[in-house]
């Protein structure tokens, strides 16, 4: 038992130097990372703000540059403290491993990817903004909320719409409320017969009357079509999009003018078919005979 015992027996010293090594190594490799870290978030963070601020970035993009900028200054601050520690083949297996896993999260979150990528391209150019009543791909709807990720709209039947904001990206969309003036078109169609003149008159002077609608420019209502059953009239007036509703307007548009016509004796055709010529009829006779028997 004594020999096996004395193959056993521990050496201090022998231990020492391993342990101090390790110590080190670990004491110098936060030490380096704390002063890299806190260094080079100040720094970086205040020097991305500023940069972007000062040219006038949305605040929401400014925010997630400086929280990506720090993020990346916490990786190299592992990479150097790693380096100077000497950690070197763990940090090659460290770096091999995150090549692989961000090749895959890429493959897998493409679709967040191209969303993410297109919200902060609309953020910053701004094609809409909340309130903006806008047009794209057949659909429509005014524009509630805007985020990195995905647009929120909502319906004129009061609906909530979330949609992609790569679906936005790569679409045309039509801002309707974008410009400060916007034309209310309506097309009505008189007879034949009745007088233009007075019919445009009846027209312009009904659009100058309701309400939303611009002095200038004034009411037009220019002769755009000779349809099968009447000729038409394209009566415009321009509106502030963002004081008043297009449809509300356009509505009232209609109303007026019709009450009008009806009152002047303006005639409103609707689309109908005349056929002239005659009819030949025979076999009466047989008919008779057969009815008779």
């Amino acid at each position: 038992m004594f020999p096996l015992q004395q193959g056993f027996a521990l050496d201090p010293e022998a231990y020492v130097p391993p342990v101090v090594s390790a110590v080190t190594t670990v004491v110098l490799f936060l030490a380096v990372f704390v002063i890299v870290y806190l260094v080079g978030t100040s720094v970086v963070a205040r020097v991305v703000r500023e940069s972007l601020e000062r040219r006038e970035f949305e605040e929401t993009l400014v925010g997630l540059a400086v929280s990506t900028a720090v993020a990346i200054t916490g990786v190299l601050a592992v990479a150097l403290a790693a380096t100077v520690a000497g950690f070197g083949i763990v940090l090659a297996a460290f770096a091999t491993l995150a090549g692989a896993l961000a090749l895959a999260v890429g493959f897998a979150a493409q679709d967040l990817i191209a969303n993410f990528v297109a919200g902060v391209f609309i953020i910053q150019d701004e094609p809409f903004t909340a309130g903006d009543w806008i047009e794209w791909g057949g659909n429509d709807g005014v524009v509630r909320e805007i985020h990195l990720r995905v647009t929120k709209l909502d319906t004129f039947d009061n609906q909530l719409v979330t949609v992609p904001n790569a679906d936005l990206a790569n679409a045309a969309v039509v801002n309707n409320v974008a410009n400060d003036r916007r034309r209310v078109s309506v097309d009505f169609g008189i007879g034949y017969g009745d007088d233009i003149e007075r019919a445009r008159a009846a027209i312009v002077d009904e659009g100058a009357g309701v309400d939303g609608a611009l002095d200038a420019p004034e009411p037009t209502a220019p002769v755009t079509g000779l349809g099968d059953s009447a000729v038409v009239l394209s009566g415009r007036l321009w509106i502030d999009p963002r004081e008043h509703g297009y449809g509300a307007v356009r509505a009232r548009f209609v109303e007026a003018v019709k009450e009008r016509f009806d009152a002047e004796g303006i005639d409103m055709p609707y689309p109908h078919t005349e056929l002239t010529g005659g009819v030949d009829v025979t076999g009466v006779g047989g008919i008779e005979s057969a009815t008779g028997d």
